[in-house]
C-alpha cells in the first residue's frame, strides 16, 4: 500500500536524505521516496499509527522540529515558536506553496488552512482579507527577519569601525551580531545535540564559528552564519520558484461550477459534479471537467495546458478539456468526467508526482554524500590533530580544520541536483510536456534515436478527402453523391470521412435499395435501380472492370467508383500531415538523432508521408509485436531510443522503449504507459522535450563538477596553508547559491522562449 505524507519544517535537502533512508530500513515500510521541493514523502507499507509515531520521532532526532503527517491533514507547518532551525520562515505576500499552514485571522471565514495573504497571493486557496500593509507583517509574523537585519546592521558597523574600537568593545558588538544573525542555528544546534544528533549543518556551522571566535577571527566568525542564512534565502527562493512552476498546473483547477439542475442553473462544488451533467460556461471562466459542447459556438485558450499560444475554436460536439478558459461567447457542455478524473487533475497529479521520481544521478549524488561529510570531517580532525604536533602552530592547524567543517555540509549539492530536475520538469509543464520524473529527463537526454508511429503521431488521425477525380461524364457533386450514398451504410473510416465530407457539403445522400460490405474492399449497393461497386483496385479487378488512365497520387486511399461494371470516378481520402511534422524531424536530424518511422500502415502511405517529412527509414505493415522488435533494431544499432505514439496498440512498445513518449489526443493506455506525455500532440514538442532534457542534464552535471572541484581546491589549499575562512565560506555557502542560481535558470530562459513565441 502506497501511503502519501506531507513533511513538515523540513529546511535541508541533505537532512531529508538521511530520513528518507531511515524510514527505508524500518520494519513494515517496503520504500521511501522524497520529493523534499514539495516536501512531501510517499511511503509503501502498512503504515500504523505505531509505525508513524517511530518515523515522527526518526525524522525529529535528524532534523529537530520535522514532523510527517497524513497528506491533506490539516496542520500548522510554521508558527512563532518554530525550533527546528531549519530553512524556513513565515510565508510572506508571495507564498506560493499551496500547503495547509497557519496564521488565520480571528474571523476567518474562509475554511481554508492557510497564511495571511497578499494581494498576489499564488497558493491558490479558498482565502480572505489580504494584509494592505506587506512589509510590516511580514516582520510581525515573523520576528527573525527583524533580528536578522539587525544583525547584519550591527556586523557591518563592526566592520568598520573594529579599528578604532576597544577591542573589548569590537569583540562586543561581533557577538552581539553573532547572535542576531544565528539565533535558530544555535538553537538547532543545542537541540539536535540534545537528541544525538550531531555533525548537521547547523552544528558543522556553529563549530566553525565558535573556534574563529576562540581563535579572533571575529569578522569570519559573523560571515560564516551571515552567508549560511543568505544561503538559506537563495535555496527557499530557488525551491518556492521551481515549486510554482509545479503548482501554476495545479492552479488551474476550478473550485465551483455552473450547472443545471430541476430546470435551473446553480452553483456548486466542482467536486460534486458527475458524468453527464449539464454545464454553463461564462466568458472568462475556466472549464471545471472534460467534457463535451452540447450549444454554442466559442474560442478556449488552450495554452496553459498543451503550450499553444493561438485559440482554439470549438463547436457542437467538440471535445473539451478541463482547465481551458472560455475567450468567446457562453456555452453549455456535458460533463464526460468527474474533477477528480479530469485532465487538469491528472496533470497536476502527474507533474507533481514526477518530482519524486529520482534519476540516477540523483541517486549516486546521495550515495556520494554519505562518505563524503564524514570524510572531510575524519580529515578536518586529522589536520588539526598531526599539523598541530608537526609543527607545534597548535591555532594555524585549528584555524585549517575549521576552514574544512565549513566545506563539508554537502547540503547545497544534495538539493542542486533534485532542484534541477524540478526545474525542468516545470519548464516541461508549461510547454504543455508532460515528464513522468527525473528519470525520464535523464533517459530522454541519452537518447540517440526517435522512433515514430505514423497515424495520429506525425499525421492528425483523421481521414479527409484531398483528390476527386470524375470522369465518363460526371461532374464531381455527383460522383460524391453516389459514392456517398452507397458509403454510408459502412463504419470504416474511409466510409466514414466520405459520408462526413458529403454532408458538410450540403449533398443530399439517398437511402440505397440494398447494400453490403466487402472485407478489406470496399461495398456495393443498388441505388436507383443501378449497380455500384465502391472500393479500392483488387475489388475492380475482381470484378473485371477496366480502370481508365488517372493522374497519379503520391498519398491517400483510393475509392474507385463504379456504375453498372463502368468506372465514374475516383475519390482519393487521406491522413493529412501534422504542420510541424518535418519541420520536427528536420530539428532532431541537426541534434544528431536518428529518426524512424514504424506503421501498421501499406507500404505507398507510409512511403508517401516518410517522403513528405524526410524521415530517415521507414517500416510499414508491421503488427505491433512487430513494432517491438523493430524497436530492439534499431537499438541494437544506434543506442538508447524513444518511441512515440498514440494509439491502444501503441503501449507494448511505448513500455518497451528507453523513453515512451504519447500524444495526449491518444488512448489512456497510451498514456499510462509514456515517461513523457505531449499535450499539444504535435511532433515538434519532443525537439522541445529533447532541448529541455539536454539543458537539465547538462545543469545537473555542471552543479556537480563546480561544487566537487571548488570544495576540492579549497581542501588542498587549506592544506598548504593558502585557504581562509572567507574562500571556505564561499566553497560552501557561495558556491551553493550559484549552484541554486544555476539549477532554476532553464525557468527564466524558458519563460522568454514562450514570450518570444508569443
Amino acid at each position: 500500500m502506497e501511503n502519501n505524507f506531507d513533511i513538515l519544517n523540513l529546511g535541508c535537502a541533505h537532512c531529508g536524505s538521511k530520513i528518507e533512508d531511515a524510514i527505508k530500513k524500518l520494519d513494515g515500510v517496503e520504500d521511501a521516496v522524497l520529493n523534499f521541493p514539495m516536501r512531501k514523502i510517499k511511503i509503501k507499507g502498512d503504515i500504523s499509527e505505531a509505525l508513524l509515531d517511530e518515523i515522527n520521532r526518526i525524522a525529529d532526532k535528524i532534523e529537530a522540529g520535522v514532523k510527517i503527517v497524513p497528506h491533506g491533514h490539516k496542520h500548522h507547518e510554521h508558527n512563532h515558536d518554530c525550533e527546528c532551525g531549519g530553512h524556513h520562515h513565515e510565508h510572506g505576500h508571495d507564498c506560493e506553496c499551496g500547503g495547509h499552514h497557519h496564521e488565520h485571522g480571528h474571523d476567518c471565514e474562509c475554511g481554508g488552512h492557510h497564511h495571511e495573504h497578499s494581494h498576489d497571493c499564488e497558493c491558490g486557496g479558498h482565502h480572505h482579507e489580504h494584509s494592505h500593509n506587506n512589509t510590516e507583517t511580514i516582520i510581525k509574523k515573523n520576528p527573525e527577519i527583524t533580528l536578522f537585519i539587525a544583525g547584519v546592521l550591527l556586523f557591518a558597523l563592526a566592520l568598520a569601525a573594529e579599528h578604532i574600537l576597544h577591542f573589548k568593545l569590537a569583540f562586543l558588538i561581533y557577538l552581539a551580531a553573532y547572535l542576531l544573525i544565528g539565533f535558530n542555528v544555535l538553537k538547532a544546534t543545542v537541540k539536535n545535540i540534545s537528541k544525538g544528533n550531531f555533525f548537521d549543518e547547523n552544528f558543522l556551522m556553529t563549530i566553525a564559528a565558535v573556534g574563529a571566535f576562540i581563535l579572533g577571527e571575529y569578522s569570519e566568525a559573523v560571515g560564516i552564519v551571515l552567508f549560511f542564512k543568505i544561503g538559506e534565502l537563495f535555496e527557499n527562493y530557488a525551491v518556492e520558484k521551481s515549486r510554482k512552476a509545479i503548482t501554476d498546473v495545479a492552479a488551474l483547477k476550478v473550485d465551483k461550477a455552473t450547472i443545471l439542475r430541476n430546470g435551473e442553473y446553480v452553483n456548486i462544488d466542482s467536486e460534486d459534479i458527475k458524468i453527464g451533467d449539464i454545464l454553463l460556461i461564462k466568458t472568462g471562466e475556466s472549464i471545471p471537467a472534460d467534457g463535451i459542447m452540447c450549444e454554442g459556438n466559442s474560442k478556449l485558450d488552450t495554452s496553459a495546458i498543451n503550450g499553444e499560444p493561438v485559440p482554439l475554436v470549438i463547436k457542437k460536439g467538440d471535445k473539451i478539456m478541463s482547465g481551458c478558459i472560455n475567450l468567446a461567447d457562453t456555452f453549455t457542455m456535458e460533463a464526460t468526467a468527474i474533477a477528480a478524473e479530469s485532465m487538469i487533475s491528472r496533470i497536476a497529479q502527474a507533474v507533481e508526482d514526477a518530482a519524486s521520481q529520482k534519476p540516477q544521478i540523483d541517486r549516486f549524488i546521495t550515495r556520494f554524500c554519505k562518505i563524503y561529510t564524514p570524510f572531510v570531517i575524519i580529515t578536518a580532525l586529522l589536520t588539526a590533530i598531526l599539523g598541530s604536533v608537526i609543527s607545534g602552530n597548535v591555532g594555524n592547524w585549528i584555524y585549517t580544520a575549521l576552514t574544512f567543517l565549513v566545506i563539508s555540509c554537502p547540503c547545497a549539492l544534495v538539493l542542486s541536483v533534485p532542484l534541477a530536475y524540478f526545474s525542468g520538469i516545470g519548464a516541461a509543464s508549461s510547454k504543455g510536456i508532460l515528464f513522468k520524473g527525473g528519470a525520464s529527463i535523464e533517459a530522454l537526454s541519452k537518447i540517440k534515436a526517435v522512433i515514430f508511429d505514423k497515424t495520429g503521431t506525425l499525421t492528425n488521425g483523421s481521414f479527409t478527402i484531398t483528390d476527386i477525380y470524375p470522369c465518363n461524364g460526371i461532374n464531381e457533386r455527383e460522383l460524391l453523391e453516389i459514392c456517398g450514398s452507397c458509403e454510408q451504410t459502412s463504419t470504416h473510416p474511409v466510409a466514414e470521412s466520405i459520408t462526413s465530407y458529403c454532408r458538410n457539403k450540403g449533398i443530399e445522400l439517398i437511402q440505397p435499395d440494398s447494400s453490403g460490405e466487402l472485407a478489406g474492399r470496399g461495398v456495393y449497393a443498388v441505388l436507383r435501380e443501378k449497380n455500384v461497386l465502391c472500393g479500392n483496385e483488387k475489388l475492380m479487378s475482381e470484378k473485371n472492370i477496366i480502370i481508365p488512365q488517372m493522374p497519379e497520387i503520391k498519398l491517400g486511399n483510393v475509392v474507385f467508383v463504379a456504375v453498372d461494371n463502368k468506372i465514374i470516378g475516383r475519390i482519393v481520402v487521406s491522413d493529412s500531415v501534422k504542420n510541424t511534422s518535418a519541420d520536427a524531424i528536420s530539428q532532431l536530424k541537426k541534434m544528431g538523432i536518428h529518426t524512424v518511422m514504424l506503421t501498421g500502415d501499406k507500404a505507398e502511405n507510409a512511403d508517401a508521408v516518410g517522403n513528405i517529412i524526410g524521415i530517415d527509414k521507414i517500416k510499414s505493415g508491421l503488427m505491433p509485436q512487430d513494432k517491438l522488435a523493430e524497436l530492439n533494431k534499431v537499438r541494437e544499432e544506434f543506442g538508447c531510443v524513444m518511441f512515440v505514439g498514440d494509439g491502444i496498440n501503441d503501449a507494448p512498445v511505448l513500455a518497451g522503449a528507453d523513453v515512451g513518449g504519447a500524444m495526449q489526443s491518444g488512448s489512456d493506455i497510451a498514456l499510462e504507459a509514456a515517461d513523457a506525455v505531449f499535450m499539444n500532440s504535435e511532433p515538434m514538442a519532443v525537439v522541445a522535450a529533447k532541448k529541455i532534457a539536454d539543458t537539465t542534464q547538462r545543469i545537473a552535471y555542471q552543479n556537480i563538477i563546480f561544487a566537487l572541484g571548488i570544495k576540492a581546491l579549497v581542501l588542498v589549499l587549506g592544506l598548504f596553508d593558502h585557504a581562509d575562512m572567507w574562500l571556505a565560506v564561499f566553497a560552501d555557502s557561495g558556491v551553493a547559491m550559484l549552484l541554486i542560481l544555476n539549477s532554476i535558470r532553464i525557468l527564466k530562459s524558458n519563460k522568454r522562449r514562450n514570450s518570444n513565441e508569443s
